[in-house]
């Protein structure tokens, strides 16, 4: 039990960074509406950016497939690895990036690719969290165990709200509406660099040594997944039944 809460933990703390790192530009939307778009009007650019924000989401089923399958491959360990340096590295250089007024059109262009990458190394990092910490886990416990996976999106976006509200606090408000805002999104490589020490120390689940030592592996989880009847039918019941309301 020691173990298992140690593997909840690890996980649990990745991906409440990588939460964090999601949610921070929706909560300076305001601001970011006006360093990465024009302003001849101010509304148009602001719904762009909330836009921006959203494509993220769109884009967090395809993670979701694309890491999914490589966590099959691979295994889930160096596949969280690979999600969370995607996930700080793109939100990092959104720190970085110059404004509208410095380089024109290629500020909200960069901005987007990099909210998609944000996106894709979500879904990848979400679904397989809950995995692994599924298979540490007693089969007769496993939706308790998992529950705790749930809860990094709220902690996520309430950690993000602490650190803007800090910064802004620290800075004052007219230095953090010019360029403090960018702090959030830099912390972020620190608190990349915290997680991976920590997953560095993670196992690879024994359920999937296990499948893996014994041959029997997925060779093609999506077809699987879709396209047998029986398990199609937990997909779309999951999905539009259980975690509806959630999205």
């Amino acid at each position: 039990t020691k173990k298992l809460w140690g593997v909840i933990t690890a996980s649990s703390v990745g991906t409440l960074i990588e939460w964090y790192d999601f949610y921070i530009f929706g909560s300076l939307a305001a601001i970011l509406s006006f360093q990465f778009f024009p302003q001849g009007n101010p509304t148009a650019a602001f719904l762009s950016t909330l836009a921006t924000f959203a494509a993220g989401f769109i884009v967090r089923p395809f993670g979701a497939l694309v890491f999914g399958r490589l966590g099959d491959m691979i295994g889930r360990k160096y596949t969280f690895l690979l999600t969370l340096v995607l996930m700080g590295g793109s939100t990092f250089a959104i720190g970085l990036i110059p404004g509208f007024a410095t380089i024109g059109y290629a500020a909200p262009v960069l901005v987007l690719l990099l909210r998609l990458v944000q996106g894709l190394a979500l879904g990848g990092e979400y679904g397989g969290a809950a995995t692994y910490v599924a298979e540490h886990s007693p089969a007769n416990r496993r939706g308790f165990y998992t529950s705790f996976i749930q809860t990094t999106a709220t902690l996520g976006l309430f950690l993000s709200l602490g650190v803007i509200l800090l910064t802004r606090v620290t800075l004052g408000v007219d230095t953090f509406n010019s360029w403090g805002w960018r702090i959030p999104f830099m912390l972020s490589a620190v608190l990349v660099v915290v997680s991976i020490f920590i997953r560095m120390k993670m196992q690879e689940s024994p359920l999937f040594s296990k499948l893996k030592s014994e041959g029997k592996v997925s060779k093609n989880p999506l077809k699987e997944s879709f396209g047998k009847k029986e398990n199609l039918k937990m997909v779309l019941l999951a999905l539009f039944g259980v975690t509806a309301g959630q999205g």
